[in-house]
């Protein structure tokens, strides 16, 4: 089972209930979306019981020190693709729409993961595109993040 979220803005108490949520559930990897915005923010992180995978969002100035605060646990970077489950995935963050739409139909994809937009939405197709929403609550008030099974069941959870 992947975890999936996004745009997380330094608001530990959620943070801190999503990371709760990902280690009862046994994922096997989470994967973040971008905006992390703070180093301080990976004491957290190093709580997950799996594997993470994190790009850098457009709010997330201080590049080289969360390098380093994530640097045990991911590389970050703007854009990530991997394999997992059988199953090929992008994650961005998605500040450009037209990059996210040409990820989804190039074909190279299963999967592409982006946030960006504070706004829960899932799109089913041959690629998939998946943007959980906001873990920090400030723009929708809406605390969210999604679960899922490869090859398409998917779960989400409101914190």
């Amino acid at each position: 089972m992947i975890g999936i979220m996004a745009d997380t803005h330094d608001n530990m108490d959620a943070i801190q209930r999503a990371l709760q949520v990902f280690n009862r559930e046994k994922v096997d990897l989470v994967i973040h979306a971008g905006d992390l915005i703070a180093p301080f923010t990976a004491q957290e992180f190093r709580k997950l019981n799996s594997r993470f995978v994190a790009v850098f969002g457009n709010n997330d100035g201080e590049r080289d020190g969360l390098r380093k605060a994530y640097s045990e646990m991911c590389y970050l970077e703007d854009f990530r693709e991997f394999s997992v489950a059988g199953m090929d995935i992008a994650v961005i963050h998605g500040t450009d729409e037209a990059i996210v739409d040409a990820l989804a139909r190039s074909g190279k994809y299963d999967l592409v993961v982006r946030g960006h937009t504070h706004k829960l939405k899932i799109i089913m197709g041959d690629t998939m595109i998946i943007n959980p929403g906001e873990v920090c609550g400030y723009v929708s008030g809406d605390k969210t993040v999604v679960l899922f099974e490869p090859p398409k069941d998917i779960e989400i959870l409101h914190l």
